[in-house]
């Protein structure tokens, strides 16, 4: 009998073909293979919000062929991504393909193994439709709050805008934030250390209180600061008070797809799509020596913390035989998956523990490398036993004032040997004390008066975002990537170092949708909206009534945002620069164009004068021509160098020009990523010798 296996990706062919056999036929959809028109809301809302689906233009030939790879074909299987969306592009395979919705044609692989490949070919089930109607109804709220605000921001701001309706809420998270930093006052407050020493080993204390006990809250000014100083200018430092302990600190668990995207962020500084768009590649397959072509990691979009006993027990072996038995637990250690996760999948973690990162290295481009690392040292960590720590608190006593220090040394390292997971924010680090008694006089060696100001709350960062979003339940983990992503590409939002600013343009977006559409942006209806999606996907509740409960409040705000602003446009404030217009004088302003940021005189049109923005111009100049080359982005958001006298001059380059010309075929050498210089000429002889894959 002949199979046919249809997965979502043409990478996983070769590994799921390999494992299966020659009585198989493995091929892809390419991803989806219909969708929602573009040029039209595409929803029937007076028909019970029916979406119009159509088959996608570029997938004609595809399509074709898997019609006739079905045709001649005994049986079908249809094997796209264990989730939601994977299930609703089977659903559309079985439609075009004319399969029978009854027959158990649905296949998952979470793990791109032998294993995983064989368990799921031989566990057929039907086409779970609650998680199609779950996926149809957020394609639908997405389509409609889409089609619906976009062309409202369009008439009322300016044309090209987009809003949805998850991403503004992430939007305006990071507006309200910034609207704390502007609205906070700082305030004066001052502190004490003692420098002290004991053994000739030295450490700081900070003034707790006084020396009955009592806390002091706040030393207000630096006169209050130095009289408390001055009245310490003869004390004796004396040990009154000696706390010991010890502490177990335990392993994080393993990651799921928010806390991955999180840590990668902090200790690698992936953005969140590049994390995914890694993940998946680790998931998909890769060709390690000695075990052939393997996916090396479980699927990773899931929020599960589960683990199998399969791999709890492969990992036992290793740690055992690698650290020594003293480094499991006494029990097993299960996490608990937190209340309203989907548990579709277990938590990402190494496919086969054997593959370590330097057994795989050989195979990994360096990100590779590095988030496969991540991943499998992260997994084995947490199922190794906890940390222990001998803990010491000192209460110091110097006159009428009370001075206190902590610290901890390492009893037994546990899973720190291997891995420790990053911070968003620095804390106070405890440092090593040296060996007290109570009743022992210290020796002061400097007492010090320090000045601080309350700090606003920080900015959002890219994996404290992520963090938010998770907490409060906006989105699902595999649309936070595409949210961050999105914002920034429509200038909604900036980077400043790790931070993201908001723009002038997302404040007033943010500021627009707020004030006609609260309801529909607010952080708790949207998290209950999830909440609606995932109960829709486990059949509890029918999709088509929860869109139609959303529509009625929404078109009536609609409705009533539409008559409010009819006929008014809201302008953009323009952020002025110190720098000056050398054609008429005015200070010039930040715009933003098809290839990003510019400087443009206000006086426009009178005065057409622009500039790049100063940090975005390149010492180097255009090789074609002489002019300055400045830092562009194109459509795609991808970098590139172009020449400042576009478009008389078209010179473009994904590097900067070295000021070199290669031997080989005359054109340009540049400088790319890391340094390396190759000739920017695609089709160069030089190019083929030099495409050798990047390790770590």
């Amino acid at each position: 009998m002949s199979k046919l296996v249809i997965v979502e990706s043409p990478t996983k062919v070769k590994s799921v073909q390999k494992y299966l056999g020659k009585d198989y036929t493995v091929m892809a959809s390419m991803g989806h293979i219909r969708d929602l028109p573009k040029s039209k809301l595409g929803v029937d809302i007076e028909n019970g919000f029916k979406p119009q689906y159509i088959n996608m233009a570029e997938k004609k030939e595809l399509i074709k062929s898997l019609k006739t790879a079905a045709a001649n074909s005994d049986e079908v299987y249809l094997a796209t991504d264990p989730d939601r969306e994977g299930e609703a592009i089977s659903w559309h395979l079985a439609q075009i393909l004319a399969l029978d919705l009854n027959d158990k044609n649905r296949i998952a692989f979470n793990e791109i193994t032998e294993s995983g490949i064989k368990a799921g070919i031989a566990s057929p089930h039907k086409i779970d439709l609650n998680l199609v109607d779950a996926q149809q109804a957020r394609r639908v709220l997405d389509r409609i709050v889409g089609y619906k605000l976009s062309p409202f921001l369009w008439k009322k701001v300016k044309s090209g805008l987009s809003a949805g309706r998850v991403q503004t809420v992430a939007l305006r998270l990071i507006v309200e934030r910034e609207r704390e930093i502007e609205k906070f006052v700082s305030e004066e407050y001052w502190s004490i250390d003692a420098k002290l020493t004991k053994s000739r080993k030295n450490f700081f204390a900070k003034l707790f209180g006084t020396a009955d006990g009592k806390k002091i809250d706040t030393i207000p000014d630096g006169e209050s600061a130095k009289k408390i100083v001055d009245s310490l200018e003869n004390a004796e430092y004396k040990v009154t008070e000696l706390k010991k302990g010890t502490r177990n600190k335990q392993p994080v668990p393993p990651f799921i797809t928010s806390t991955l995207q999180q840590e990668a962020s902090r200790k690698l500084g992936f953005t969140g799509q590049r994390t995914m768009r890694i993940a998946q590649q680790l998931y998909e397959g890769v060709d390690v020596p000695g075990y052939g072509t393997v996916g090396l990691i479980t699927y990773m979009r899931t929020d599960s913390l589960r683990i199998s006993e399969e791999a709890r027990s492969a990992a036992t072996r290793y740690i055992t035989e690698r650290y020594g038995a003293n480094y499991l637990p006494k029990t097993p250690r299960y996490f608990k998956t937190k209340s309203g996760a989907q548990d579709a999948h277990e938590a990402i973690r190494p496919t086969i523990i054997n593959i370590t990162p330097e057994i795989a290295s050989s195979a990994l481009t360096a990100e590779q490398y590095k988030l496969y690392k991540l991943i499998w040292e992260r997994f084995i960590a947490s199922l190794m036993a906890a940390c222990v720590q001998n803990t010491v608190s000192v209460g110091i006593t110097a006159g009428d004032y009370l001075f206190k220090a902590s610290g901890y040394s390492v009893k037994f390292d546990g899973f720190t040997v291997l891995y420790v997971e990053g911070k968003d924010e620095d804390g106070e680090d405890e440092s090593s004390l040296p060996d007290m008694q109570v009743g022992d006089v210290l020796k002061l060696k400097e007492l010090s008066p320090n000045q601080h100001f309350t700090q606003p709350p920080a900015r959002y960062t890219e994996p404290t975002l992520i963090k938010a979003l998770d907490e409060n339940g906006i989105g699902r983990p595999s649309t936070y990537a595409p949210i961050i992503s999105n914002i920034l590409q429509r200038d909604y939002i900036e980077r400043e170092k790790k931070s993201l600013k908001p723009t002038q343009l997302g404040t007033v977006v943010v500021d627009l949708i707020t004030e006609y559409f609260k309801k529909i942006v607010d952080v708790k209806f949207t998290a209950n909206l999830e909440q609606q999606l995932d109960k829709i996907g486990s059949g509890d509740i029918n999709w088509v009534d929860t869109i139609s409960d959303f529509y009625k409040d929404f078109d009536a705000l609609y409705k009533k945002a539409e008559s409010s602003m009819d006929g008014k446009r809201v302008k953009v404030p323009e952020v002025e620069t110190d720098v000056v217009c050398d054609k008429c004088g005015r200070k010039m302003v930040i715009k933003s164009g098809r290839f990003g940021k510019f400087l443009a005189c206000p006086g426009y049109p009178d005065c057409k004068n622009t500039k790049p923005l100063p940090e975005d111009e390149v010492k180097q100049p255009c090789p074609k021509c002489g002019a300055k080359l400045v830092k562009r982005i194109s459509k795609k958001g991808k970098k590139f160098y172009g020449c400042s006298n576009y478009p008389q001059c078209d010179f473009a380059s994904p590097g900067v020009p070295t000021g070199e010309i290669c031997k080989e075929c005359g054109s340009y050498i540049i400088s790319g990523l890391r340094g390396r210089k190759y000739c920017m000429n695609s089709d160069c002889p030089t190019r083929a010798k030099g495409k050798t894959k990047e390790k770590k």
